[in-house]
């Protein structure tokens, strides 16, 4: 987190002494105001370009494989799944229930299932213990 602060940081200062370098050089009549908003653009062009990398490069480290066993071993039915999958998504019952083509009463009841199989009180529960489980993708 300090190194990013860090980095952003040290891009503006680096924005600010561009400008001003930009606003002295059209001031004394070395360049023109076309020229100087070319430059500013090419930079945060290229410092686009390279926050874009950078994030999709984060992006595709590996996640975590999902355990289908633990799945079976916890009697965590194939619309259960995809019940809790909607839930980590913030989806409410009546949302669910018309993703899945099913009444609300069902997905209560699928949802009253997952409950007692991890062993959870509320649905914010569930999908933590969910993924402490590995059963769903972080």
């Amino acid at each position: 987190m300090k190194k990013t602060i860090f980095v952003f940081s040290a891009l503006i200062v680096a924005l600010l002494a561009l400008f001003q370098l930009s606003k002295y050089s059209y001031v004394s009549g070395d360049i023109s105001i076309e020229v100087a908003i070319a430059i500013v653009a090419v930079i945060f062009f290229i410092i686009g370009i390279y926050i874009n990398k950078k994030s999709l490069r984060e992006k595709s480290a590996p996640s975590q494989s999902i355990d289908s066993k633990k799945i079976e071993e916890l009697g965590i039915s194939k619309r259960e799944y995809e019940v809790l999958v909607h839930i980590s998504e913030g989806l409410s019952n009546k949302e669910i229930a018309d993703k899945l083509f099913v009444s609300e009463s069902t997905i209560k009841t699928h949802v009253s299932s997952l409950l007692l199989k991890l062993d959870a009180k509320r649905r914010t529960q569930a999908i933590q213990k969910a993924k402490d489980f590995q059963i769903l993708a972080l």
